[in-house]
């Protein structure tokens, strides 16, 4: 009997000389796949043939470097041009190309119209188009516009870059639409952290002249606390801002409705009291909003909507009842839209929201937000005061004695909680 291990191997059939020799000929093609692999990474490689706007190099030119251009560097040079036909009071002159056809004038878009760089004020925007008024509210012509690419890699902290009431440049393509090339510095802004990026700020509206924080007497209840949260980010993007108490008709009593905006009056808060329903106080927010540029802003079903259709009738705006179950209102504006109400008074009708943060507040500012606070806490033990629980704190003392309202003190404690 032979020994060995050989001895007990079971004999080689031919469906296992089949797989031998399947797993050697994929090995092969591996092998000669990476060899093919390294012979053309060995290869010497020229530059890729690119001319960004060099029509007259020589072929030697280009094989002996590769220009490329910067991001967006084909608008700037076009900006530049425009710029110099303007001081040249905008003659063009006909170039002839080597091969005797006409080249391209400066300034001009690829289907020879020229290009016209203009001025305009965006009334409405989503999903990265834009609606610019390049008019005036003269003509009042409005053009769908695109965003200039680098406008959307900019950061900035918000995450639209461009909002209604922005005043933007946009360059007109020929066709009847456009690309917002630059947006022009901003005097003040409505913002709200993102629903989907917290660390970030979504703008709703920008170079307004007023806010005009709108609330219900009764449905929905008036929410102090979001009032509260509406100044405060008002008086963040330089905004002044007045308050508006519309249904007033289901009020039991004006008393009522004035002791309770006493805290805002106090801080010199024009506070209006209107019905949409009945028309009173519509004459007094006519002319509040007379020559301004004013963003409408508040809990949904307050009646925005409703009192731009009291002022104005023929406008035709959406409105919508409060819900019979939650007594909340729904969701009728989907998205701030600049309305016009006559010569220079224009109207920002914002969608409506049921919370409101302040991305970007820290704790340590809050109190600066309220006047009465801030005033009152000159005099606490300690010059770090959260006047939360601290001991010898002047503003809960205040709040006990009834100098500062139990509403603003609430508000700010709410706020201050969610602050980092």
């Amino acid at each position: 009997m032979k020994s060995g291990s050989n001895y007990l191997r079971k004999p080689k059939t031919d469906v296992d000389r089949a797989l031998k020799n399947m797993e050697k000929s994929k090995r092969r093609r591996q092998i000669e796949a990476e060899r093919k692999k390294f012979r053309r990474n060995q290869q010497p490689k020229g530059p890729r043939r690119k001319s960004w706007g060099v029509e007259d190099a020589d072929e030697a030119d280009l094989t002996a470097f590769e220009r490329i251009m910067p991001r967006d560097e084909g608008e700037r040079r076009r900006m530049l041009e425009q710029a110099a036909q303007a001081r040249n009071g905008g003659a063009q002159v006909d170039e002839q190309a080597e091969d005797g056809a006409p080249s391209r004038k400066p300034g001009a878009s690829p289907n020879g119209a020229d290009t016209v760089v203009r001025a305009g004020l965006v009334v409405e925007f989503g999903s990265g188009l834009c609606r610019v008024d390049i008019g005036g509210e003269a003509e009042g012509e409005v053009v769908l516009c695109s965003l200039r690419g680098a406008l959307a890699e900019q950061e900035s902290g918000f995450t639209n870059p461009v909002a209604v009431g922005d005043r933007v440049t946009v360059r007109l393509d020929g066709a009847g639409g456009g690309v917002v090339e630059e947006v022009l510095p901003r005097r003040s802004l409505l913002a709200r952290p993102d629903v989907f990026k917290a660390h970030l700020r979504q703008i709703l509206v920008a170079n307004a002249d007023q806010l005009l924080i709108v609330a219900s007497w009764r449905e929905p209840a008036l929410w102090l606390e979001l009032i509260d949260r509406y100044l405060i980010a008002a008086a963040r993007g330089d905004l002044p801002a007045l308050l508006c108490i519309n249904k007033l008709d289901l009020a039991t009593g004006l008393g009522e409705v004035q002791e309770t905006l006493a805290p805002y009056t106090a801080l010199g808060i024009p506070c209006l009291l209107t019905s949409a329903e009945t028309g009173e106080g519509i004459a007094e927010l006519r002319a509040r909003l007379q020559g301004r540029t004013t963003v409408l802003a508040g809990l949904s079903g307050v009646g925005k909507s409703s009192l731009l259709q009291a002022i104005r009738p023929e406008l035709n705006l959406r409105t919508g009842a409060v819900s019979d179950r939650r007594h909340e209102g729904r969701h009728t504006t989907t998205q701030a839209v600049l309305v016009q109400l006559g010569e220079s008074t224009n109207v920002v009708d914002t969608p409506g929201i049921r919370e409101f943060g302040l991305a970007g507040l820290g704790r340590s500012e809050l109190s600066g937000f309220f006047p009465e606070i801030a005033a009152a806490a000159e005099g606490c033990r300690f010059r770090n005061c959260a006047h939360i629980d601290e001991p010898q704190c002047a503003v809960r003392a205040a709040v006990r004695r009834g100098r500062i309202a139990q509403s603003r003190y609430h508000s700010y404690r709410q706020i201050y909680a969610e602050l980092a």
